[in-house]
């Protein structure tokens, strides 16, 4: 194992001394040893309630027989820092998580990895940092946030708009804005952050389910253990990113972009995760996907419907088993869960 870099021999006395001084014992030191990458903040709704979802996963991994460790990575909310300089600040920090999380796994040598993130450049900066590590890794985001009567955070910024045409009044504003976020959770429409959740599932490196339960369900929960216990299957089997991250993998990521329709963001970010990946992905190849994809969902801000009305329709998988009636996925490519695609369709019930 990595981790008996420092933990294994006379001579790694020191380091588990240090270990042992955060409360792990002999017993402890002897499991594979696995990172719990969390970005949980007090600052970005999608990440308020990580915690939980973090202490799900650890639960997951020592039922399975891992020894859990968890440390944080930053998390930028594209929405609160939209409209002034700090929207400068969001890109570049999917690199600063890239760059910081293999300085961790490195640093600690940890065997293998769960990443919890949630909102926009946190899950592509994740990916790309599991593609360059390329040991066991498993994704399972914190979930979208509920809309409210059909309300989602574009209904504020719509709502400024009225207000200064005079279309409405200052207290429908507040109002309007009292109900555009009810509660934790990646804003609820297919903007950036649950379209990379979503595509998540189709690139085999999420569990079902991980782009569309809602923040607030108790089945997120029970989702983030599945990933914890899945994780330490991944380690036995050796199933590494770059096992996943293929260009099949790709190329059904896609296919499900366009069906969803989802965020132009994904383009920017499924190219650089390639790049990690060390698989081909160029403009070309998107645009003949794109050309031949059914748009199969009117999704906020396309249409009225929220994530979880894609949910109770039956998620991610559900629109995957459509696209495959007309042969349009790579069935064969693996997934986190041991098995390939069309093995996981073949299981789930709708």
């Amino acid at each position: 194992m990595r981790s008996d870099n420092i933990t294994k021999g006379v001579e790694k006395a020191p380091q588990r001394a240090l270990l042992k001084a955060m409360g792990y014992t002999d017993s402890q030191l002897k499991k594979p040893y696995i990172g719990i990458v969390n970005s949980f903040n007090e600052t970005v709704p999608g990440h308020i309630h990580l915690p939980q979802i973090a202490r799900a996963v650890k639960d997951g991994v020592l039922s399975a027989g891992g020894t859990p460790s968890e440390f944080n990575v930053i998390a930028v909310c594209d929405g609160l820092a939209m409209g002034h300089e700090g929207m400068k600040y969001s890109l570049c920090s999917r690199e600063l998580i890239a760059d910081s999380i293999k300085c961790m796994v490195n640093a600690h040598c940890y065997d293998a990895v769960v990443f919890i993130p949630n909102c926009d450049k946190i899950v592509p900066g994740m990916m790309m940092a599991a593609a360059r590590l390329n040991i066991p890794s498993i994704f399972v985001s914190g979930g979208p946030m509920l809309s409210l009567d059909g309300y989602d955070l574009n209904s504020s910024f719509e709502a400024v708009g009225a207000y200064m045409n005079k279309s409405i009044t200052e207290q429908e504003l507040i109002d309007i804005e009292n109900k555009s976020c009810p509660g934790c959770g990646s804003c609820s429409g297919m903007f950036t952050a649950n379209s990379m959740n979503c595509l998540s599932e189709a690139l085999g490196m999420a569990l079902s389910g991980n782009g569309t339960i809602p923040a607030v369900y108790s089945e997120r929960l029970r989702l983030a253990k599945k990933a914890g216990e899945q994780i330490m299957e991944m380690f036995e089997k050796d199933i590494k990113p770059r096992d996943i991250l293929t260009k099949d993998a790709l190329h059904n990521a896609l296919r499900l972009d366009m069906a969803l329709g989802c965020s132009t963001n994904s383009v920017l970010h499924l190219l650089a995760i390639a790049n990690e990946a060390g698989v081909e992905l160029n403009l070309n190849m998107i645009n003949e996907i794109s050309a031949s994809t059914p748009n199969l969902c009117k999704l906020a801000p396309a249409g009225p419907h929220h994530m979880q009305d894609l949910y109770n329709a039956g998620g991610v998988y559900r629109v995957l088993a459509e696209l495959r009636k007309a042969n349009l996925l790579k069935e064969s490519a693996l997934t986190a869960t041991g098995k390939t695609l069309g093995e996981n369709l073949d299981n789930e019930v709708f």
